[in-house]
């Protein structure tokens, strides 16, 4: 549902279907319903006369009267009446459904006062793709504004009506903002009606869409519409790792996702038994380590251990006869004889072994030898260097007692100095 290909498209029109936008699964529009009467043959004695438009490709929706000469149906370009002049939409829904879509949002059919005037025809279509074309370059000299007025907000997205006669702009903030004096300039540059509305940071990215870390379309831009609190007690219960960098969605938050299954995992662990992170044996007191929720088994370790010692699997049944024999003041020997039970049903899995199949060799580490290659190319280069190379030569032969021991017993300093004079002499004279 909601593919990005569609909700990008200038002109409003889906890439790749035939349909014309008005398919009856409702992926060409985000936040779509699915519309199960119109692909039947049933004739409405009493139609219903509102209907649900959807503007920006499902960002926004409102409810308008659909009368009969306007003839527009579901998945129709309409113009429709604002109470700041006219907008262009798409009609999503329309019959009987509408009703039941008003019910579940909580709109009254009194409250629905403006109504779709025509359908849009291709002059009103230019210029609806002329205004959208207008939103990311405003937007972009709207967050220069901001910047400049040295405002504490961001400016995420920017919607303009139909008519090019009004711009709302979507900001998120911390605090409260006093706009006053941006509305004033944003007047000046734009010159259209502003409207300045503040929407929370899953809103935001509701409006922007993008892809999640399953890889699928945020579920905030393609379908969910209420957003309830998220918590790290619901990661806890799921036996998740606290790591805030996984647990956050595009928008910062903690994902929504944390929720679809947390009734489940509730449901599971009423068959636990309850405070049960420690359990008395005559080999030592055992600790909780980790739980298997649709598995029912319970991983403990003795505490003497420190972490480094065998974990025993336990199943729910075996932990509460424990917890018994602990209440009568009653010690198990150990906790060996319980788990082998456990972990012999589980061997009868067939799990593919790789333990054996794959074996790296051990690491032959050879410091010494490292470090004679690495010393290597220094004596090497200081020969026929000059008085730079002998001198480093000589440095390396006090480093290096090894090859001292090659060239032979090491002489007295005073020998070494003297054996160089003569030498220095014997050359100075042949020269």
């Amino acid at each position: 549902m909601g593919c990005k290909g569609c909700s990008v498209c200038s002109n409003g029109s889906a890439k790749g279907c035939g349909s014309n936008n008005g398919c009856a699964s409702g992926g060409c529009n985000r936040l779509n319903t699915f519309d199960w009467l119109s692909s039947m043959d049933i004739s409405d004695h009493d139609p219903f006369d509102i209907a649900e438009v959807s503007f920006k490709n499902g960002a926004r929706k409102g409810f308008f009267r659909n009368p009969p000469f306007a003839q527009a149906f579901t998945g129709d370009m309409v113009v429709v009446e604002t109470g700041n002049g006219l907008d262009v939409g798409r009609i999503s829904l329309s019959g009987e459904l509408v009703r039941l879509q008003m019910r579940k949002k909580g709109a009254k059919e009194d409250e629905v006062l403006h109504s779709v005037i025509r359908c849009a025809n291709e002059r009103d279509l230019e210029r609806l793709a002329e205004a959208r074309e207008l939103e990311l370059p405003t937007m972009v000299r709207a967050r220069v504004i901001a910047r400049t007025l040295g405002l504490d907000m961001k400016i995420g997205d920017v919607e303009y009506q139909g008519d090019k006669r009004k711009a709302t702009f979507f900001y998120t903030a911390d605090g409260r903002v006093d706009f006053r004096e941006l509305i004033r300039h944003f007047a000046k540059e734009f010159r259209v009606k502003i409207e300045m509305r503040q929407i929370g940071a899953r809103q935001e990215s509701a409006r922007i869409g993008g892809l999640g870390s399953c890889g699928r379309e945020l579920c905030c831009s393609t379908w969910l519409t209420d957003f309830r609190s998220v918590t790290t007690a619901a990661a806890r219960y799921q036996n998740l790792a606290i790591n805030q960098s996984k647990l956050s969605g595009m928008c910062g938050r903690l994902k929504c996702c944390l929720n679809y299954e947390l009734d489940t995992y509730l449901d599971a662990l009423e068959h636990f038994p309850k405070n049960a992170d420690r359990l008395q044996t005559v080999a030592g007191n055992a600790v909780l380590i980790k739980t298997d929720i649709f598995k029912r088994l319970m991983f403990y370790a003795y505490e003497k251990d420190n972490g480094r010692g065998k974990i025993f699997t336990l199943e729910t049944t075996l932990v509460r006869q424990i917890q018994e024999m602990n209440k009568k003041g009653e010690k198990p020997d150990d906790l060996m004889s319980l788990a082998v039970k456990v972990e012999m049903e589980e061997k009868n899995i067939d799990y593919e072994d790789v333990t054996g199949a794959v074996e790296l060799p051990e690491e032959e580490r050879r410091r010494k030898k490292r470090k004679k290659k690495n010393k290597k190319p220094f004596s090497n280069s200081s020969r026929g260097s000059g008085g730079e190379g002998a001198a480093n030569q000589a440095r390396n032969k006090e480093d290096n007692p090894a090859r001292k021991e090659e060239k032979g017993p090491a002489q007295p300093p005073g020998q070494d100095r003297e054996g160089g004079r003569r030498r220095n002499n014997r050359n100075r004279k042949k020269r």
